[in-house]
């Protein structure tokens, strides 16, 4: 007897993807799976054909060897690619098959013994939780004690937390004797399951809480003091332990991480422990030397000589003026670099007392122009001869 073609057995097209093939799988294996249909052997078959389908084309090699030889591709394997394969007793299940596997946890939950998922039993740990702090890049530099307030779930006080009504305590589950697991046979297979019961805790409540509905905790806002320590950089993480979301029915909380970022500064950029700084200075400062004040991220103010012929971009290091380093008393330095201002809006005077300059040689007390120009003039001779 030929075989179907796969994707007639499962129903799609040839250019279904890999989301399409799994669910029209699934679909036909739960309508045909023999514990659905007991005594039919149609229906037995066409689960069979459905398996040996799935095996082959869920998978991109096999399918593109079925694609382009057909079933003549496996001809020659031992058995069905997976899933069931037929022997004198009956059949017998490939336990190695995704397929089987993929679709029995949606029908009717884990295999035993397979051990995907353990049982959740009694109080369970709370969710840690993230903040995002933003602080100023002083405020780093310094230290800040900040107040937040965090959405989160905090100990029920009407039960202390038990969920039960008064503080009474959880007691072991009837349906599944406090495993959380509950066992059920399902044909010639032992199917185990979350217990519906206890949802998986193991635990039930006779009298649920009124306040947290049994669960222990409810959804409140918290206030909290941060220390942000001197020299927090950017992603710099703090850990509030037990500050986090408070555990179902008396379980331990979790943490509360603070993430800090820095504001952005209007005049200082930092680059770890060095702090840089843009001056713009004069023409008349940089060619004849002086002067300039600049500020200092920790509210002072710093006097930084400029020697005469200072070009922008030249860079002038202040030693210990820069940002405090995390737990240590070592600092930074703060780099000033200086942009020479070309004057704008100048009087006549002005203008006229850079003509007489300039016709007394001015433009000879700037050797690197000079020396560019020259340079640009031979290349232009080359190519001219």
């Amino acid at each position: 007897m030929s075989k179907r073609d796969f994707y007639e057995v499962l129903g799609i097209d040839r250019k279904a993807d890999e989301a399409a093939v799994k669910k029209a799988y699934r679909a036909r294996a739960m309508q045909f799976h023999p514990d659905r249909n007991p005594g039919d052997k149609a229906a037995e078959h066409k689960f069979k054909e459905v398996n040996e389908a799935y095996e082959v084309l869920k998978d991109p090699q096999k399918r593109a060897a079925y694609d382009q030889f057909g079933h003549a591709a496996f001809d020659g394997a031992q058995g069905a690619p997976g899933g069931f394969r037929q022997h004198p007793g009956g059949f017998e299940f490939n336990f190695g098959s995704g397929g089987f596997t993929d679709i029995f946890e949606d029908i009717f939950g884990d295999i035993t013994g397979r051990g995907r998922r353990g049982a959740t039993r009694g109080p369970e740990r709370g969710q840690d939780l993230r903040y995002d702090l933003e602080v100023t890049l002083e405020e780093a530099f310094k230290g800040k004690k900040a107040t937040i307030r965090v959405p989160t779930a905090v100990r029920c006080e009407a039960c202390h937390g038990t969920g039960g009504e008064g503080g009474a305590r959880p007691k072991a589950c009837p349906t599944c004797a406090g495993r959380g697991r509950v066992r059920a046979s399902q044909g010639f297979f032992t199917i185990e399951r979350t217990c519906v019961a206890c949802h998986g805790t193991g635990e039930v409540v006779d009298k649920p809480c009124k306040t947290c509905r049994g669960e222990g905790r409810i959804v409140h806002d918290k206030t909290l003091a941060v220390n942000v320590p001197p020299g927090v950089d950017e992603g710099t993480r703090i850990r509030l332990a037990g500050e986090g979301e408070a555990g179902l029915r008396g379980g331990p909380a979790g943490d509360l991480y603070i993430f800090v970022s820095i504001a952005p500064h209007e005049i200082f950029q930092r680059d770890g422990g060095n702090i840089y700084c843009h001056v713009p200075i004069s023409m008349v400062t940089a060619a004849l030397g002086g002067a300039v004040e600049v500020p200092t991220v920790e509210g002072t103010r710093a006097r930084v000589a400029i020697p005469a012929a200072t070009q922008s971009g030249e860079q002038f290091r202040l030693r210990g003026k820069g940002m405090t380093q995390l737990k240590t008393q070592i600092r930074g330095d703060m780099i000033i670099e200086v942009a020479v201002e070309t004057p704008s809006h100048m009087t006549a005077r002005q203008k006229q007392i850079l003509e007489e300059f300039k016709k007394a040689g001015g433009e000879d007390a700037s050797p690197k122009s000079k020396s560019f120009l020259d340079k640009v003039r031979e290349l232009w001779d080359e190519l001219k001869g």
